[in-house]
């Protein structure tokens, strides 16, 4: 083989070189002994893949929230698209976003109605899904607030909508067939469940309208998940007390037992109204209640209108996919006028958001979160 070689660090071959170092680079043919290896190509180690969830509170769409969609509309129909913009670039930026309709969809024209038996305009699912989100929970305290025409009016919408739903049903095979979310690097599924129905009952022809909560019962459908090919399982649990920011001895005992079981990897309640405690229990996290997402309560309590976006970034170990980072930020209904959801972490600290932000943060850090690992973005 031809080399072209250097006239220094060759000893067994200077003589050879002396006159080629005097003058132009010589070309010689070396023997086997003056090879030098070279070194194998050396590559950057695998980045851990990783993805991130971005989870929010009750979409609880009252009369003056509509009243506000109307007020923003350039075609007469509901616009809440305004109203969410402020949450849009956290929620766009997730790999799976994830809301929480507490509310049964009306028909594009009405009518609509608000507390105690809600029926909510679709167009609310159009504007949740321009605002980034995948998928929304929808088994509640209100599910069955409009019967069985309410659960199919709503899962019609978020399917013209295309966001996915898991919570409630419109057939035996769709509540048995598990929600999996393909991320490329790993499926994620939602599972949903809530406490109760307001007094009613699921009808006893179609049992299977609405998950009802019960350990059994979310540890079957986790397992479900996993066996359908889940990497990570997350559950959205409608429980708790209202207005309550502690949360109930159910939800802690319960906590316990689910996330005992490796079929679950996080938990995500609702229901209060008020943001709740997050806590890391066994490794997993659970944020007990993100509190509202929006809401125009007709009584507003100033913690009904604060709320948490909660972040969670899942990377891959030898033990399998964990959370590896644990994110909340605050949020606030503005009451206005005009209403509008607000990204706390993106607003100058005024009076009004630093006192959000100090509540926000005393309640959901009372429980050791911070010290397992729980951050909140800074401004």
């Amino acid at each position: 083989m031809v080399r072209h070689l250097p006239c220094v660090g060759l000893a067994a071959a200077a003589a050879a070189l002396a006159a080629a170092c005097a003058g132009p680079p010589a070309t010689v043919t070396a023997g086997p002994e003056l090879l030098v290896p070279l070194p194998a190509p050396s590559e950057p180690p695998p980045m851990p893949a990783s993805f991130t969830v971005v989870a929010t509170g009750d979409v609880l769409v009252h009369p003056a929230l509509t009243d506000q969609a109307l007020a923003d509309s350039a075609t007469g129909a509901p616009d809440f698209g305004p109203l969410l913009v402020g949450v849009a670039p956290a929620v766009s930026a997730a790999d799976l976003a994830l809301c929480h309709l507490e509310v049964p969809l009306a028909e594009p024209d009405g009518p609509f109605a608000g507390y105690p038996s809600f029926d909510a305009p679709p167009q609310v699912a159009a504007a949740l899904a321009e605002t980034g989100y995948d998928s929304c929970t929808t088994a509640s305290n209100h599910t069955l607030d409009q019967g069985t025409d309410g659960v199919f009016r709503t899962l019609d919408a978020l399917d013209a909508a295309g966001l996915e739903h898991t919570g409630s049903a419109r057939s035996a095979s769709e509540a048995a067939t598990p929600l999996l979310h393909d991320l490329g690097v790993a499926r994620v599924a939602q599972i949903s469940f809530t406490y109760g129905y307001n007094g009613l009952e699921l009808p006893d022809e179609a049992p299977w309208l609405a998950n009802t909560l019960d350990a059994g019962a979310v540890l079957d459908a986790a397992r479900a998940a996993k066996d359908a090919g889940a990497d990570v399982v997350i559950a959205s649990l409608h429980w708790g007390e209202e207005y309550e920011s502690e949360p109930t001895e159910e939800q802690t005992v319960l906590a316990e037992q689910l996330l005992a079981d490796p079929a679950l990897d996080l938990v995500i309640g609702h229901h209060a109204h008020v943001a709740q405690p997050f806590e890391m229990i066994n490794g997993e996290w659970v944020a007990y209640g993100l509190g509202n997402h929006v809401a125009r309560h007709g009584e507003p309590r100033g913690t009904t209108e604060e709320g948490v976006l909660a972040r969670f970034t899942f990377a891959r170990d030898a033990g399998g996919w964990r959370v590896q980072r644990a994110e909340y930020v605050p949020t606030l209904v503005q009451l206005g006028p005009p209403i509008r959801l607000l990204d706390l972490t993106a607003e100058p600290p005024s009076g009004r958001v630093v006192e959000a932000l100090e509540r926000t943060d005393d309640v959901v850090l009372s429980r050791g979160a911070g010290q397992a690992g729980l951050t909140r973005p800074k401004h």
